[in-house]
């Protein structure tokens, strides 16, 4: 069965969500990971692409756009607007709602920040991931 982590941020900006994602991914795929970043839009997609070569000095996340039906060769992949073909171990959601295709990973991070508007949105995933019996974690990230 999928398991469902919630990191729950301090900082309230959109960028501390995208900057804990790289560092998540960066973390996963060095575990050996295939992790699939779901963004909110064409544009946290392009911002995360940019992000992932650039987050840390000396450090650089192999990622690329997913586009179905091409084969995949990178251990991180980004998109919007396109459910997996292929086998990922992680889900990262950023978008709003919980995507139909989770159930297909491992684990799945729910990243949430201090914004009023995600945190109500990031409850309502909580409630949907608890309602179907999913187990569930939080952690309180600091920084």
């Amino acid at each position: 069965m999928t398991e469902v982590d919630f990191y729950l941020l301090k900082d309230d900006s959109a960028q501390a969500r995208v900057q804990f994602a790289c560092r998540l991914a960066d973390k996963a795929y060095r575990l050996g990971n295939r992790v699939f970043i779901h963004t909110q839009s064409a544009e946290q997609t392009e911002q995360l692409d940019k992000l992932l070569w650039t987050f840390q000095q000396n450090s650089f996340v192999p990622h690329e756009r997913y586009q179905a039906g091409q084969p995949v060769s990178s251990p991180v992949q980004l998109a919007h607007d396109a459910e997996p073909d292929a086998d990922s171990d992680v889900l990262i959601n950023l978008a709003a709602d919980v995507p139909l295709f989770f159930s297909r990973f491992e684990r799945v991070a729910e990243l949430v920040d201090g914004s009023e508007p995600v945190r109500r949105q990031g409850r309502k995933r909580y409630s949907f991931y608890k309602d179907r019996g999913y187990p569930l974690r939080t952690h309180e990230i600091k920084r």
